[in-house]
């Protein structure tokens, strides 16, 4: 039995483990626990409705951030619902696939929160991935990866089967997960180091952290398989992923450029780029493929999200603490 590729399940059998690496993931989930509510807007609220507190250059930001991951969050969910689950057969990797649809739908309402908080039209924010054209691109290349995954009749049981699904497993865990998402991270936390939005800004190091975790089991799964089908991890296949993972580099610089344009608090869109940059080289080291850019992190202080432990004083809201997330090597 591996890890993918069975044609029957045994629900019981999650015992004994074959793959511990995904239990382990999944109590860091159960760990890293937490809801949008624990967290209070009262202060974003306050900043947002002052006209000379946060300027138009960080509303667009900000909005465009919220308009991205409104939907991207969905889109993950459903990619793990309606395709890598279908053939990712192996009980305890399942089960950490059904723990990360929970922390998509937990991402989900936390955008929900957030609009709502903020008193913004949903109608702008949940239709942004048609009405600008940077988050379009971004959205429209992942589902596109999807397409060949949930068509009747798709199988792993063939070399190419297998090549479909680990380029889907590539798009959304290091394209979207992994890089897509990154930009936006660092723009909302450089608005939090400025005592900006912290609320949002903090909700958003919850996600941040929550997709670390996300990141290191869905390169585990893929270096898995790899190494379960090394027929299908051929030297044109990695060619074809590099060339990909170039291009998501280049629509998420697109969508900084788009996001922040002036630049603002003390960083500008090059530096965002450059960042991005240096996460796809670390996103492909992690899965077997060569370094393409040889970029110094611009933002050290991204990590610190990361390493640090989550704790908050009791009388403003409840001890919420990452346990895990130090142990993450991602930024």
């Amino acid at each position: 039995m591996g890890i993918i590729d069975n044609t029957a399940t045994d629900p019981n059998k999650i015992l004994p483990l074959r793959y511990a690496w995904a239990r382990g993931y999944y109590k860091a989930g159960v760990a890293n626990n937490w809801v949008p509510e624990e967290v209070s807007m009262q202060k974003d609220v306050e900043q947002w409705k002052a006209p000379d507190v946060i300027s138009a250059d960080e509303r667009r930001l900000i909005l465009w951030n919220l308009g991205f991951f409104s939907t991207a969050e969905s889109l993950t969910a459903n990619n793990i619902v309606l395709a890598v689950y279908a053939h990712v057969t192996n009980p305890e990797c399942r089960q950490y696939l059904l723990r990360q649809a929970f922390e998509e739908a937990i991402h989900t309402d936390t955008f929900i929160y957030c609009c709502d908080s903020l008193g913004l039209d949903p109608d702008e924010i949940y239709t942004m991935y048609r009405t600008i054209p940077s988050i379009e691109r971004k959205d429209a290349m992942v589902i596109e990866m999807t397409r060949s995954i949930v068509a009747p009749g798709f199988t792993t049981a063939t070399a190419q089967g297998v090549r479909d699904l680990l380029h889907d497993l590539v798009g959304y865990y290091v394209i979207m997960e992994g890089i897509f998402f990154y930009a936006g991270f660092a723009m909302m936390l450089a608005l939090k180091r400025q005592n900006k939005m912290v609320g949002v800004g903090e909700q958003f190091e919850f996600i941040m952290r929550d997709e670390s975790v996300h990141l290191a089991f869905g390169s585990d799964l893929i270096n898995a398989i790899k190494a379960e089908h090394p027929h299908s991890w051929t030297p044109a296949f990695q060619d074809e992923l590099i060339d990909l993972i170039r291009r998501g580099v280049e629509m998420e610089a697109a969508y900084a450029r788009d996001a922040c344009p002036r630049g603002l608090l003390g960083i500008n869109a090059d530096q965002f780029a450059a960042y991005v940059e240096y996460i796809a080289d670390r996103r492909m080291e992690r899965i077997g493929l060569p370094r393409q850019y040889g970029r110094d992190n611009p933002f050290p202080w991204m990590a610190q999200t990361i390493d640090l432990n989550k704790e908050k004083n009791f009388f403003e809201t409840r001890v919420t603490e990452y346990q895990t997330a130090g142990s993450l090597t991602w930024d």
